[in-house]
C-alpha cells in the first residue's frame, strides 16, 4: 500500500503527470511493493522555498509504505526519483527532497492490513 506524494514548484501538464505516474509505478518495485496498490499524488505549481529561497525548480517527494523496505531500497528509489525529475522536469538532485514513511497500520475497503 504505497503512497507517493510529490510537490514541485513548476506547473506540470497533464501529459507529464501521466509520464512520472506511470515511471513512479514501475519504481515502486525497488521497495518490493507492486503498482497494482500504489497511489500516486502530484501537486504542482507548490511553492517551495530552500534555505530561505524560493525554488524555481524543485520538488518534495514523500513515499508512505505499508511495512518497511531497507536503507539501501530507500536508498536506490531516491537516486531513481531523483533522475526521473530531473528528466522528466528538469529538476536538479540537489532541490529534490525524498522521504520514507513507514506505516504499521493502514486502511483501505473497510478495514485495516
Amino acid at each position: 500500500m504505497p503512497f507517493i506524494d510529490s510537490k514541485i514548484s513548476t506547473k506540470v501538464n497533464d501529459t507529464l503527470k501521466e509520464e512520472i505516474k506511470t515511471e513512479l509505478g514501475q519504481l515502486i518495485s525497488t521497495l518490493g511493493k507492486p503498482e497494482s496498490y500504489l497511489m500516486v499524488g502530484i501537486d504542482d505549481d507548490y511553492d517551495l522555498w530552500f534555505a530561505g529561497e524560493k525554488l524555481e525548480k524543485g520538488a518534495y517527494v514523500s513515499v508512505s509504505l505499508f511495512g518497511n523496505a531497507s536503507r539501501d531500497a530507500y536508498d536506490k528509489l531516491t537516486g531513481q526519483i531523483c533522475d526521473l525529475f530531473n528528466e522528466k522536469l528538469g529538476i536538479p538532485g540537489n532541490q529534490v527532497y525524498v522521504t520514507y514513511h513507514p506505516v504499521n497500520d493502514w486502511g483501505w475497503n473497510g478495514s485495516n492490513f
